[in-house]
């Protein structure tokens, strides 16, 4: 992939350039008052016609119901399309599948399928009777039903793969077994996604990999999220500890200055890891050229939302 020189982040779009694809990250919320955020959070995004929002899926399984409860109320009281997290962690192969096939009754025919990690403080091992790794998993809720699955991709290679190819290969994997998109973990070095995707494309794997946005608001959350985090970064939060606000600011300017990089590479859809907030994600997306509109489009016969945009 050839380098294209950055542009602002405040630099308009060039005369016809769609505005890139984006989807949503929530995570279930533990009590009412954290499901009040969340709500007004999903009706905030709303408006900003997302190709997806998705749900995720506790450590050990642990959020199975309320990412269940969430999912579902997403469903039936928006016009947003949904996709729901599952996970290998803890359940035999026919709990997995019923949890499947109960999201396929309710129109959800969007999934994402993850290995999952284990409790904290313990090391993943398979489940006995469940699904191994996430290729497995790929690989059954194919057999369920015609799902839509999107499973996660490392730029920075996951923490405990051997070796970067051996990671790579376990991503080839997944879409061998029939996985139709991958996002990645949230990075900071643009170059680093770059660099991933060229090295999938001559491993053969042909769908999107996604890029997955974190709008980071300090340093320690940047670094509890991404691999590595870039120098720079911590100058740019440098003197800001006890000034929440600006540093929220330097967070859109940042994300905004990745994603218009991105998109000058030809990246046309980004995937933002919420923490169940709006507003810098609003900000983000205004930046990059998604607008909201009246209301969100219609879903299509199968359940997605009918769009025009362009995808890569």
């Amino acid at each position: 992939m050839s380098r294209a020189p950055a542009l602002l982040g405040a630099e308009p779009l060039r005369p016809g350039v769609a505005p890139p694809l984006v989807s949503f990250e929530f995570f279930p919320p533990k009590t009412p008052e954290m499901e009040a955020t969340l709500w007004q959070t999903v009706k905030r995004l709303e408006p900003l016609a997302p190709r997806f929002v998705s749900v995720t899926y506790g450590a050990g399984g642990s959020t199975r119901e309320r990412t269940h409860a969430t999912v579902l109320r997403i469903r039936n009281e928006t016009k947003l399309e949904p996709a729901a997290h599952l996970t290998c962690v803890g359940s035999a192969c026919d709990e997995i599948d019923t949890v499947a096939r109960r999201y396929w009754d309710a129109g959800i025919r969007h999934l994402v399928a993850l290995r999952g990690d284990p409790p904290v403080g313990e090391r993943y091992s398979p489940h006995r009777g469940g699904y191994a790794y996430a290729a497995d998993l790929v690989a059954g809720l194919r057999r369920v039903a015609d799902f839509e699955l999107s499973v996660a991709a490392y730029p920075e290679t996951h923490p405990e793969a051997p070796s970067p190819g051996r990671d790579l290969d376990n991503l080839k994997r997944k879409i061998d077994a029939g996985a139709t998109r991958a996002i990645t973990q949230c990075f900071f070095d643009v170059d680093v996604y770059l660099r991933f995707v060229d090295r999938a494309a001559a491993a053969g794997i042909t769908v999107p990999i996604v890029p997955g946005i974190l709008p980071a608001t300090s340093l320690a959350q940047a670094r509890k999220f991404a691999t590595t985090v870039p120098g720079w970064m911590a100058g740019l939060f440098e003197g800001l500890e006890e000034d929440p606000e600006t540093r929220r600011l330097v967070a859109a300017s940042i994300t905004a200055e990745q994603c218009r990089r991105l998109q000058a590479e030809g990246v046309s859809e980004f995937h933002f890891y919420t923490l169940n907030r709006a507003d810098l994600i609003v900000a983000i997306c205004h930046m990059i050229g998604v607008r909201g509109c009246a209301s969100p489009p219609a879903r299509a016969a199968g359940g997605s939302p009918l769009s025009t945009r362009a995808t890569f």
